[in-house]
């Protein structure tokens, strides 16, 4: 069922954040619906006994399962979850090619083949699991929980939606019809591109070097990407980026159009002080319209932190580990 793609998995520490003692780590693959074979790393708590709730953990987009959502899942893990960080398709040490293209399809099948991972493992309690997205992954998390009636519990920390932000462009500032008509008349003038070369032109990842005059939040992206404290060899942000192409799906794909029909638990973290605040806001407010579950739905705000800052901490301890353990403990009890 799986692609024949050979994974190269390294067995080094090789994450950005220290290895913790508390748990035990070990390398997983697992396949999609696609056919597609996945690379993950498995946390578990340390002398764990009995059948586990356990979370699946995926983001920041373009980033790898060496970085944030590594840290975030030894960190649960230490909490007493049983977690999954997990590179999506066509990235990082996960199969499928070409690399570097990104499906809102794909991407939220990603999270539901984490999900049938984990529900067939003998260490986890299948009614019991969640799944926790970063940055792109947020929004990719909660469509896959709008979709998958298995997620019990869903976390969406500084999110953004990819659907939005490819077809409007930052802030909303390219949305009209002849925005869009230029854009993707580029892209589909790449496309002729590509398949005479038979190679897939890079966007590029987080500009380097940096321009003085860059917004705040590209500035932010640099210091966690491209500085020792998150650059890793394999990240599309800290290298050479997703193909030109690789999001042409999002503009015309909306995701999150039934999200307001989910009925499991979700909890939208975000920082006021983020560039993507906008994302987290609008998406709790759509989500909440109508709901039929109203009362395990929560939009929790971090005073001052920024967008990365939720990535690792940002060096002021920003992210409420505390209050994700609770959230999950109560929601996949």
């Amino acid at each position: 069922m799986a692609d024949t793609m050979n994974l190269h998995l390294t067995e080094a520490w090789d994450k950005t954040f220290p290895k913790s003692d508390k748990v035990q780590h070990s390398k997983v693959t697992f396949h999609n619906r696609y056919g597609i074979t996945l690379a993950a790393d498995l946390y578990r708590p340390k002398d764990a006994a009995g059948k586990l709730a356990a979370i699946a953990v995926c983001g920041p987009f373009g980033a790898v399962k060496e970085q944030c959502s590594g840290l975030y899942a030894q960190t649960m893990a230490e909490r007493g979850f049983l977690t999954l960080a997990f590179d999506p398709s066509f990235t990082g040490e996960s199969g499928g090619t070409p690399r570097y293209m990104a499906s809102p399809d794909i991407n939220t099948e990603d999270f539901q083949a984490a999900v049938d991972y984990l529900s067939l493992r003998e260490d986890v309690d299948a009614d019991r699991v969640g799944i926790l997205g970063i940055c792109g992954w947020g929004g990719l998390a909660l469509n896959a929980a709008a979709l998958d009636t298995r997620v019990k519990a869903t976390v969406a920390v500084t999110m953004y939606d990819m659907a939005r932000v490819n077809a409007n462009g930052y802030f909303d500032a390219e949305d009209s019809e002849e925005a869009r008509y230029r854009k993707k008349t580029a892209l589909n003038a790449q496309r002729l591109k590509d398949y005479q070369t038979g190679t897939y032109a890079l966007g590029g990842g987080v500009v380097d070097p940096l321009p003085e005059d860059a917004p705040a939040f590209v500035k932010d992206y640099y210091a966690y990407y491209k500085t020792p404290r998150g650059y890793h060899p394999r990240s599309l942000n800290s290298n050479g980026g997703w193909n030109v192409t690789g999001c042409l799906s999002f503009m015309n794909q909306p995701i999150l159009r039934y999200s307001n029909e989910i009925r499991s638990a979700v909890l939208i973290l975000h920082g006021d002080a983020a560039h993507s605040f906008y994302f987290g806001k609008d998406a709790y407010a759509a989500m909440m319209e109508g709901n039929p579950c109203p009362e395990n739905k929560e939009l929790l705000v971090v005073p001052g932190a920024t967008h990365t800052d939720l990535y690792d901490g940002g060096g002021k301890d920003a992210i409420p580990f505390p209050k994700l353990e609770q959230f999950f403990r109560t929601y996949l009890q």
